[in-house]
C-alpha cells in the first residue's frame, strides 16, 4: 500500500482514447445525442439532474414537441411550463429555463451564448450545465463535472478526501480538462458520463468490463466500494398534512401556491400541515379558516397518500368538505390565485405529484353530486 502522503499516479492521454473506443462501440442511443441544437442539449441536461435517463426520455420528446425552440418557450404561459413539467420535480428547474428563455429573447436576440461565461449569466445555469452546452453543442474543450464523473474519477485518483469538498471538485474538474482530446470535447465528456452511467456505477461496478480499469488506482487499492467519500446522507423529514375536496355545484376547489418557496406556482387542493396535537380533521378545518376564511364541514376520508420528495415524506390525510355557508367568497392569504373548476379542468393544471395521485383516484371514482 503506497503512504497517504505519495503522489499517486494520474491518467494519461491512453485513458482518452481507450474511452472514446469504448464508447463508439456503447454509446446508448439517446434522443438528445441525434443532435447538436444548443436549446435541445441545455433542455436534456437539465432534465438529466438528479433523474433518471429512462424517465427522462418521454418528458424530453414531449417538451420539445410544444417547445421546439427558444421563441415558443419564451411565449408560452408558465402554467403551460410547469405542467409539462409535472412529475419532474424541481420545478424551480423549469421556471428558470422559462425565465432564461425570455431572457435570451429579449436581450440576445434569441440566440443562446456560445461562450461559458454568457451560458453561466442566464438564470439556472451553473457550471454543468454550461460545460454541456459548450462542449456538446458547440465542442469546446471546456470539461463538465456531474455526479457520473465525480465517481469515476474518484476511483481512478482513489480520493480519499470527499468528492464534494470544494478542493476535491477543483481537482477531478482539473483533470478532466487536461484529459479532454482536442476538438472532441463533446464526445469525450459524454463517454465520462456514460462510463459512469452504464459501468462504473455507485453499486456493484462492471470493474472487469471497464475500459479503462488500467488507469483505476480504487481497483489496483482495492479500494472501489469506498470511493467515492461521500458526505452524510441528510435525514428526510416526516411530515403530516391535510387537504380537503371542496365541492359546489360539482365543482372543486383548488388554489395555486405562491410564485415563491417550495413547488411554486403549482395548483393543490387546500390544507396543510398538522400542529402538534391535532387530528387531520382539526388541522383541515384550522386551515381553511386561517388561510381561505371559509368555514368548512369536514366530511368522510377518502384516502391517505405517501410520497417521499427530496427532503421530507408526505402522509396526506384527504378529507370530502363543503362550505358551511354557500356563498362564501375564499381570501387570498397563503395563494397566489384560487379557483372552481371541473373535474375536467383538473388534468390540464400543474400538481404536486401527491395532488396528482389524488385526482387519479378522484378520476377513478367519480365526484359527488
Amino acid at each position: 500500500m503506497p503512504e497517504t502522503n505519495a503522489p499517486k499516479e494520474r491518467p494519461s492521454k491512453d485513458f482518452s482514447r481507450s474511452l472514446l473506443r469504448w464508447y463508439e462501440e456503447n454509446a446508448r442511443d439517446l434522443p438528445w445525442r441525434r443532435t447538436s441544437d444548443p436549446y435541445a442539449i441545455w433542455v436534456s441536461e437539465i432534465m438529466l439532474q438528479q433523474t433518471q435517463v429512462k424517465t427522462v426520455i418521454p418528458y424530453f420528446l414531449r417538451w420539445m414537441d410544444a417547445f421546439p425552440n427558444i421563441s415558443s418557450l419564451a411565449e408560452a404561459p408558465l402554467d403551460d411550463v410547469l405542467k409539462m413539467w409535472e412529475g419532474l420535480g424541481y420545478y424551480s428547474r423549469a421556471r428558470n429555463m422559462h425565465k432564461a428563455a425570455k431572457e435570451i429573447m429579449d436581450r440576445l436576440d434569441g440566440r443562446m451564448p456560445r461562450t461559458y461565461k454568457g451560458l453561466l449569466e442566464l438564470p439556472g445555469i451553473g457550471a454543468y450545465t454550461a460545460g454541456a452546452v459548450c462542449s456538446i453543442a458547440y465542442n469546446q474543450d471546456v470539461p463538465l463535472v456531474d455526479a457520473n464523473v465525480k465517481r469515476v474519477f474518484a476511483r481512478i485518483l482513489d480520493m480519499e478526501k470527499p468528492v464534494e469538498q470544494t478542493a476535491a471538485t477543483r481537482e477531478i474538474r482539473g483533470l478532466a480538462e487536461s484529459l479532454i482530446p482536442s476538438g472532441k470535447a463533446g464526445l469525450f465528456n459524454q463517454a465520462l458520463m456514460e462510463l459512469g452511467a452504464l459501468v462504473c456505477t455507485p453499486k456493484n461496478p462492471d470493474c472487469k468490463g471497464c475500459p479503462v480499469s488500467v488507469h483505476c488506482l480504487a481497483l489496483k487499492e482495492q479500494t472501489v466500494d469506498s470511493r467515492p467519500v461521500l458526505p452524510p446522507k441528510k435525514k428526510t423529514q416526516a411530515l403530516e398534512v391535510s387537504a380537503g375536496v371542496c365541492v359546489r355545484d360539482r365543482k372543486i376547489l383548488i388554489q395555486k401556491r405562491l410564485p415563491k418557496g417550495l413547488m411554486a406556482g403549482l395548483w393543490e387542493f387546500p390544507g396543510g400541515k398538522l400542529n402538534p396535537g391535532e387530528s387531520p380533521e382539526q388541522a383541515l378545518v384550522r386551515e381553511f379558516a386561517e388561510e381561505l376564511e371559509i368555514d368548512i364541514e369536514c366530511g368522510e376520508k377518502i384516502t391517505v397518500i405517501q410520497h417521499a420528495y427530496t427532503r421530507f415524506r408526505v402522509r396526506l390525510h384527504v378529507f370530502w368538505c363543503s362550505m358551511k355557508k354557500p356563498a362564501q367568497t375564499p381570501a387570498l392569504h397563503a395563494a397566489e390565485e384560487i379557483r372552481w373548476v371541473s373535474p375536467k379542468e383538473l388534468d390540464g393544471l400543474a400538481f404536486p405529484s401527491a395532488d396528482r395521485r389524488l385526482i387519479q383516484m378522484l378520476m377513478k371514482d367519480g365526484i359527488p353530486a
